[in-house]
């Protein structure tokens, strides 16, 4: 059973379903929910639907400048994780919409990639809310995320593809092989092996190869 056809079935019956898919980076978790919300989309209609990446709540370069943390973004505490908590409380109740913010991982005009505020809009129509992110599943300061998901899904590749995409995706975004090697063995591979070991608190597992 696809992704899809289980969030209709659990979906009959509830307000608003909250669908989470987490894992490493680079494993396709982003790819997977966006397919999710395009299939439901066509379905039901793009008011059926809300859509809220973790990505959205990313500091801005200038804070993580500011922390020291630049050459560590993407690791747990490089996100507003309160905004973030905040937010999904909000959009697990239907009654209007919300906004929330997106992420450019592209950067605009070839600046580096930043958060975009309110850039997207969960309607109040929405049966379903898919959400995505890496810390998902994570405790401490992330432990309450999980509690207003309803299943969550852990994707996950073996390293050699997921490693491979994300040295394609940091030298799309400006990095030379040589520094996207480098950020994938310092920053990315830890930060994996934070997410996985935390993926019993995930209901489904799923390969993200395909």
């Amino acid at each position: 059973m696809t992704p899809t056809t289980e969030i209709i079935e659990a979906a009959a019956g509830t307000p608003r379903f909250v669908a989470g898919f987490t894992g490493p980076p680079g494993a396709g978790k982003s790819t997977i929910a966006r397919r999710v919300v395009a299939e439901l989309s066509q379905r039901f209609g793009d008011d059926a639907v809300g859509y809220l990446p973790m990505d959205g709540f990313h500091l801005a370069t200038t804070v993580l400048d500011h922390l020291g943390r630049a050459g560590r973004r993407g690791a747990p505490d490089t996100f507003d994780i309160d905004g973030f908590v905040s937010l999904l409380r909000r959009a697990t109740v239907p009654g209007k919409d919300i906004y929330a913010p997106d992420f450019d991982h592209r950067g605009v005009g070839g600046s580096t990639a930043e958060p975009i505020a309110a850039a997207l809009i969960i309607p109040a129509t929405a049966k379903v809310l898919v959400v995505e992110g890496n810390y998902l599943a994570l405790d401490g300061e992330w432990s309450p995320v999980r509690d207003h998901i309803d299943r969550l899904w852990f994707v996950d590749v073996p390293d050699g593809v997921r490693r491979e995409r994300l040295s394609v995706r940091h030298i799309a975004a400006g990095r030379s092989a040589e520094d996207a090697g480098r950020w994938i063995e310092s920053v990315d591979d830890p930060n994996a092996d934070l997410i996985r070991s935390c993926r019993h608190r995930c209901d489904v597992l799923l390969d993200g190869t395909s």
